[in-house]
């Protein structure tokens, strides 16, 4: 499987040095003991400021895009990385690398904020765009509540705070009705499979774990330790998953062949009664405006009948 920035192993920060960058604002500007109307707090408790609203952006992950689109940017938007295919108009900005993205690359395109997510954002990296003056803020959303908050936050910081607002308002009113149809229901369990050698899923602290809540469904790794546990074939059969989950697509995805390993193991419930399914990646894995259709794609696995009654009014 390849992986997709969203769902990825922990990369560990030095502690040292996280202690460090703590202590200042990204900008250089002095630090400030209390938060401006135009200062920020990102996901690592650095403190950003914003003299004003940023024209100039570079995101370095597809969820950060796709909100950065759905709330009306767009000629702002001047890097992504090659993973950035939604919506199409993300196709035609500068690609500017990935996991290492081109540093030459990045300040040709005189960015005045860059956005990133926690888990790829490598501590030299980091370090390298603080020396460079390049404002950089990080987002690691846990949970749906947060990457809504993530949403009001980026219209903050662009001057988007009415669109941003309108996209939340929607989404929290569409999780509410499939909520309101889920109660009383039971919960089967299932495994969502990111990979197959090691086996790794969702545990508590992602949000796919989160989500998987909501559509009235338990994680067979609600037990886990870690955001992104490994589990062993032994676990699994002790757990004995109702469904199986497999997410697919271009960027990211469990294929065919490895899907089909699964069905040796007879005894799993899921495999007696035929649920191994399928879920496009970037509608589960990416936390951005279309959680919510990965959402209702959990609801359609765990609960036909309820996405059914749901598809039929929309």
């Amino acid at each position: 499987m390849m992986w997709g920035w969203s769902v990825p192993p922990a990369i560990a920060l030095d502690e040292t040095s996280m202690k460090r960058r703590q202590q200042g604002i990204l900008t250089g500007m002095p630090f400030m003991a209390n938060l401006a109307p135009r200062t920020f707090l990102d996901d690592m408790g650095r403190k950003l400021f914003l003299a004003k609203h940023p024209k100039r952006i570079i995101s370095l992950a597809p969820s950060i895009t796709e909100i950065l689109f759905a709330i009306g940017l767009n000629d702002e938007i001047v890097g992504v990385t090659e993973f950035c295919d939604y919506p199409e108009r993300a196709k035609e900005k500068t690609v500017v690398g990935y996991t290492q993205p081109n540093i030459e690359l990045v300040v040709s395109l005189q960015p005045d904020l860059i956005l990133a997510p926690k888990s790829f954002m490598r501590a030299d990296l980091l370090k390298k765009l603080e020396q460079l003056k390049i404002p950089t803020f990080i987002l690691e959303p846990h949970t749906v509540e947060e990457i809504m908050a993530h949403m009001k936050l980026l219209g903050r910081m662009v001057g988007r705070s009415e669109a941003a607002n309108e996209h939340t308002t929607t989404l929290r009113k569409n999780i509410a009705v499939l909520s309101n149809s889920l109660k009383g229901k039971n919960r089967p369990s299932l495994l969502y499979v990111l990979n197959s050698e090691p086996l790794i899923t969702v545990g508590p602290g992602s949000f796919i774990h989160h989500l998987i809540e909501l559509a009235g469904g338990r994680n067979v790794a609600e037990q886990a330790t870690t955001p992104y546990p490994r589990l062993t074939m032994e676990e699994v059969l002790r757990q004995n998953p109702d469904i199986l989950l497999f997410p697919i697509g271009q960027s990211e995805g469990i294929p065919q062949a490895e899907q089909d390993q699964w069905k040796r193991w007879t005894t799993i419930t899921a495999v007696k009664e035929h649920k191994l399914y399928q879920v496009q990646s970037d509608l589960l894995n990416r936390p951005g405006p279309r959680i919510i259709e990965g959402l209702k794609q959990l609801v359609r696995f765990l609960h036909p009948e309820v996405f059914k009654e749901n598809m039929a009014t929309e």
